[in-house]
């Protein structure tokens, strides 16, 4: 669960030509904007992004894995005990982020952020590592793989990518702190710069997700763009030690520039391909992932303007489900949002499927608009209101639940999952102050990876 990619390992990459500088796009109008009138919100603006950070917190924090501190790969507040000690490496990144909202938020003390990043980082550090990658999943009672398929029971370099985006946030945050956190933060900054981003490559012009000890790099999964891997490129270019020159993201990600599209929906220009959705676009988590500390605002490279990509993407998922083809119950301009998550199986049974609008199965995932907020703040809060409107049934311990069906009496997946919760209180930060962006923009690493790849970018 969780490594939504997988699910495009056999799907042709195909890509078009269009260079960022020439469109000039008058959006399709939304009818449904003007048209519907949403009840009165029972609370503020403010306060529903106050009361959303606070509680989805708690699953960094109250739910942690209680031996490493971890990200809990998933959490059932049914069923407190089911996989308890599986940390999911990819959410724990994220949660590096989440305690550093919470440290500036006032939910916890800089002491008590310092002290389970502590805990956490001393983890990471003893955990199994493959050419300096984790694991996707870690047991969280000794440190050791816990296999996420069977040929996948190495290194997961898009997770370590995730984690490391967290940890230089870490270091940036406490490098000029008390004598402890200038331990915490040179901790952090060895953590990702042992990543071996080069043994990747398999000597070639591209990055590659998984290496075995057992089966090398048989799956041979190359990273193409367009999906959730940005990031990964990014951080490879960056390291002082283990980089990568720019033919490989040219070569790999970019596929000499053929990652542009042509592709129109809605009035709104798609610009990259995604791959294995390349009408609509993929699910959404593809523009929050890559973005936590990644800031997209003013980001070009050869090809295309991520803020524009990332915007228009959401746009599209916004208006299919106004457009709303299949009919389902309640989509419109205030219930929206397909992503990967959790998600109702034909027989009724709990599943898993990576949502988008050529796979729309009638499932709204909480985590798509909400983490979106920076891309399209009116339509997200507008979202979150209709959220918080049925909070009777989609609100839990650690906020919002992960799922819904407005279908079948409105079904809800009372669950959740670390990589659905990070990017609500993070992006809802990097919304109302640039928190994370800012903290991660600023290393002087990802500056010098950004500059080498040919990137432009707000200094």
């Amino acid at each position: 669960m969780g490594k939504i990619s997988i699910l495009f390992l056999l799907i042709t990459f195909v890509f078009y030509s269009c260079a960022e500088d020439e469109y000039v796009y008058n959006p399709t109008p939304f009818p449904d904007d003007d048209s519907i009138t949403p009840p009165e919100p029972t609370i503020s603006d403010v306060e529903l992004m106050n009361l959303t950070q606070r509680e989805t917190f708690k699953y960094f924090w109250d739910f942690a894995e209680p031996n490493s501190g971890g990200a809990r790969e998933r959490y059932h507040p049914n069923d407190p005990g089911r996989d308890a000690h599986v940390v999911t490496l990819g959410g724990t990144g994220f949660g590096l982020m989440a305690i550093i909202v919470g440290i500036e938020r006032g939910y916890i003390t800089r002491e008590q952020g310092l002290q389970h990043l502590s805990k956490l980082l001393d983890f990471l550090e003893n955990a199994d590592r493959f050419h300096g990658a984790w694991s996707h999943w870690i047991n969280g009672n000794n440190g050791s793989v816990i296999p996420f398929s069977p040929k996948d029971n190495g290194g997961d370099l898009v997770e370590t990518a995730f984690l490391a985006q967290g940890l230089i946030c870490i270091k940036e945050y406490f490098k000029n702190g008390s004598d402890a956190e200038k331990t915490l933060a040179q901790q952090a900054d060895g953590l990702w710069k042992g990543v071996e981003w080069s043994w990747y490559t398999q000597n070639k012009n591209a990055l590659y997700w998984h290496w075995s000890p057992n089966f090398d790099f048989d799956i041979n999964f190359e990273l193409k763009g367009y999906n959730e891997v940005l990031i990964t490129y990014i951080l490879a270019a960056a390291s002082p030690d283990y980089g990568i020159p720019k033919e490989v993201y040219t070569t790999g990600w970019a596929s000499n520039g053929s990652i542009k599209s042509s592709n129109i929906q809605y009035g709104f220009p798609l610009l990259v391909k995604h791959s294995g959705a390349q009408q609509f676009g993929g699910p959404l988590f593809w523009s929050h992932y890559s973005y936590l500390g990644l800031n997209p605002k003013g980001l070009s490279d050869d090809y295309v303007n991520y803020w524009n990509v990332n915007q228009n993407h959401t746009n599209i998922n916004y208006a299919f489900c106004i457009e709303n083809p299949n009919n389902y119950e309640d989509y419109g301009a205030d219930c929206w949002g397909l992503t990967a998550s959790y998600s109702r199986n034909s027989d009724g049974n709990i599943g898993y499927n990576a949502h988008h609008p050529t796979n729309d199965t009638g499932v709204i995932s909480p985590t798509a608009a909400i983490s979106s907020i920076p891309y399209t703040p009116d339509k997200s809060l507008r979202a979150m209101h209709y959220f918080y409107r049925h909070k009777d049934k989609l609100w839990g311990p650690a906020g919002f639940y992960d799922a819904f069906s407005p279908e079948h009496n409105f079904w809800v997946a009372e669950a959740y999952l670390a990589i659905d919760q990070g990017p609500q209180i993070v992006m809802i930060e990097n919304y109302r102050t640039g928190l994370l962006w800012n903290l991660f923009m600023q290393n002087e690493n990802v500056q010098n990876g950004l500059d080498l790849l040919g990137f432009q970018y707000t200094k």
